[in-house]
Order: structure tokens, then sequence, then C-alpha cells
């Protein structure tokens, strides 16, 4: 798709809160990481308005990047009057900028009303978040004190609704929130662009051979009719304490399932220990790198995402799902309307405890044989829509036409190809 060169090089300017490195990036900086290198490599010149911090630049040899560092604010945020500074040093330098890129509000709206030719990506929007505040209430033990979240949720709806405006260009990382943009923070359609999440092909692709290796440096036994498999942030917000007291249940009354089974977890968090805790059958790896988590995925059987976080997409589900797993996720509208669009790919569950037990039974009953044809299903599907060669491509267009219609007086109207 993306063999023949850019119509035109651009200079691009990136606002983005934390620049990654290696295992310990979440879902935004990895976003980051995998546009903007794919596009420098292309070609365009790439300017990064990042926190100074623990980050290695030295490994990137690519001449199109430029970085651009600030001290973060004590809350670990950008700077906006450094950055500002920045930004208006080299867009009044010899070439101002083509289109400006933010990922969520690395630049903030009082600044970003400014600029005509930008691009904001929403990893996640307040009244998306109404749902993971209303699952968290309900999940709520009676001991625990009522917080004022839905309240507090509700004031930030307003919030966003007034100053989301201020940003040009509105992306969208998932169907629902493109829909949300559109009817309820009432940004005119022309403004709104859907461009889903992609990971690279590359590497999250299947491999058995490493699979095989995987399991053997790891010492999961070949025995194990079925290998479950976990991974991203252990903690309560990604659904870890659900997945928990279901395979506490599930193991105290099913034999069976504790000795033909195995869950492999990949991740950091406070739950990790605690899945240790449930017995030898749980292999707790904590956080891997890149290679090393594309061996995971090619090592299990089935991939279980218990989010409660009803934002964006999670770049895990589209990870395994290009490596050929079926997945499990919580039935959230971003993840049925994005990824996991019927059962023949996977299976979905409302959050509570009994339904993710009942999925969790479903696929075991269901044996090898029917996940391998749902994983097929799976990877078709990624391959289809959650390709970073899809996403790059999908974001190239979108910059070239906005940065065409830099001196226009209406905004440019883009396209997603059919490819």
């Amino acid at each position: 798709m993306l063999s023949e060169p850019p119509s035109k090089f651009l200079k691009i300017a990136l606002f983005v809160r934390k620049w990654p490195h290696k295992s310990h990036a979440g879902g935004l900086e990895r976003h980051a990481l995998t546009l903007h290198l794919a596009l420098a490599k292309r070609g365009h010149d790439l300017h990064i308005f990042t926190t100074s911090g623990d980050s290695f630049f030295s490994n990137y040899s690519n001449n199109n990047l430029h970085f651009h560092f600030s001290k973060p604010t004590p809350a670990g945020y950008l700077d906006q009057a450094s950055v500002w500074e920045q930004f208006q040093a080299q867009n009044s330098s010899s070439k101002p900028f083509d289109v400006v890129h933010t990922e969520s509000v690395g630049l903030r709206y009082t600044r970003s009303r400014y600029v005509a030719n930008l691009a904001v990506t929403w990893h996640g929007i307040a009244y998306e978040t109404f749902h993971s505040d209303i699952i968290q209430e309900l999940l709520r033990t009676p001991q625990e004190p009522q917080t004022k979240a839905l309240t507090e949720r509700a004031v930030k709806v307003v919030e966003e609704v007034k100053f989301f405006p201020n940003y040009a260009h509105h992306v969208a990382t998932s169907d629902h929130a493109g829909d949300i943009l559109k009817r309820v923070y009432m940004i005119p359609e022309e403004r709104v662009h859907i461009i889903l999440n992609g990971v690279d092909q590359q590497v999250f692709r299947p491999d058995v051979s490493k699979g095989n290796e995987f399991k053997k440096r790891h010492g999961i036994p070949d025995s194990k009719s079925l290998v479950i498999g976990l991974a991203g942030r252990l903690v309560k917000d990604k659904g870890h304490p659900l997945m928990f007291e279901a395979l506490k249940q599930i193991i105290a009354e099913n034999s069976t399932f504790q000795e033909s089974s195995m869950v492999v977890v990949a991740g950091d968090g406070p739950w990790g220990a605690r899945y240790r805790d449930l017995g030898a059958n749980i292999l707790v790896l904590g956080p891997l790198e890149q290679a090393e988590l594309a061996s995971f995925y090619n090592a299990i059987d089935i991939f279980v995402n218990p989010t409660l976080r009803a934002q964006g997409l999670d770049h895990t589900l589209l990870e395994a799902m290009l490596t050929g797993k079926p997945v499990i996720a919580t039935r959230l509208a971003s993840i049925v309307g994005s990824v996991i669009a019927n059962n023949e790919m996977g299976y979905t569950f409302s959050p509570t405890v009994s339904a993710l037990k009942k999925a969790i039974y479903e696929m075991w009953v269901s044996g090898r044989d029917v996940l391998d044809k749902k994983g097929q299903v799976a990877m078709q599907r990624g391959l289809q829509l959650f390709t970073a060669t899809k996403m790059v491509a999908a974001y190239e267009r979108l910059f070239l036409c906005i940065s065409s219609a830099n001196h226009e007086d209406h905004f440019c109207e883009y396209q997603p190809s059919d490819n």
C-alpha cells in the first residue's frame, strides 16, 4: 500500500506528552511511535515536541526525526508556554509546518485555536468513559466508599464539548468514538476522521516455531491443552480484579480446568503478584520487549482482554489478532463496533464475574480446533483493518489533504481509500 512515494514531502509537527521507550509504552505512546517513525521513513520531516525523560533518542539514525525537549510540568504534562515557543521558532524558520499533529491534548486547546492545519488524535474522550464509571460503580464492594466519578465525568463532558471545536480536525481511533464526536460533541462531519489503530504486521504475525521456543523457554508444558494469554498494564481499570476473581472461582470449582490449562500473563502492575497467588498454572512474566511479546502471542491459544476502560482501541487485541489468535474482550462499544464484530473471531462478555466465567468456560469447551478457526478469521480482519501500513497510509492521506487546504476557506474533506 505504501510502495509509492508520497505526492509531496511534508514538514510535520508532533506534540506528544512522552516519547515511548521499549516495553513501557502505553497505547497513546505506542501509536505515536509506530505512526511517526513510519512517516519519517517515508521521507516526511518530523519535529517531535515532547518532555525530556529516560527515552533513548540516540537509537534513531533517521535524519528526518528532530526532537525538541522541554521540562515537564509537576504533573508530567508538556509545559505549554515552552513547547509553543519552540514550535513558533521552528514554524518561522525556512519552511513553516505543513501539518501539526497532537496526540490527545499534547497541545492544549488554548494554543490549538491558533493552528488551522492541525489534527488531533483522541485516544479516549470523557463521554466514552461514562460506561467505565458505571461499571466501576457496579463492581464496587459495600466496603469501598462511593466516588463522585459519575458527577465529575458529566462536568468533564461539558468541558470537552466546549473546547473540542478549538481543534481543526479530529481523528477518532474507533467507529464509536467518531460517532460520539459527531453526534454528542457536535463536531462538523467533515472535521471528523476515523482511523483505526494499527500495529506492525511484520512483528506481530503467525510463527509456530517462535511460539514453541517461547513455551520451552518459560516452562509451559506441552501437556496443557489450553494456554490463555493476558497482556498489558495489570491495573484495576484494565479489568484485572474481574479476571482474577473469575480465575480464582474456576480453579476452585473445576480441577480439570486447572490441570489442563495454563494462564500466561505478560505485563507490569499490582495485579501481577496476586495472579501468582492463584497457583502453579498461572505464569506471570512481567513486561516483555516487542519481539518477545510477539512470541508470547504465538505461544497462546486465545487472548483475554478484560478491560473496563471504554476508550479507544487497545493495541493488545490487535496484536493478538494479527498473530492469528482469537480474543475474549469486554462488550464495550469501541470493541464490538470496530474489533470483535461477531463470534466467528472470538468472544465478548458483559463486565461481570459470572459473564466472564461463562465466556472462559465456553472457549475451554470449544477446544483448539474451534479456537484455531476463530483465530484465522480474527487474523483476516486484523490484516484488513489493523496493520500499521494501513494506519500510516490513512494518516498520510489525511495530512496531505490538510496541507493542501491551508490557504482555503473550507476544511479539507478527507476520504479514506478503499484499499
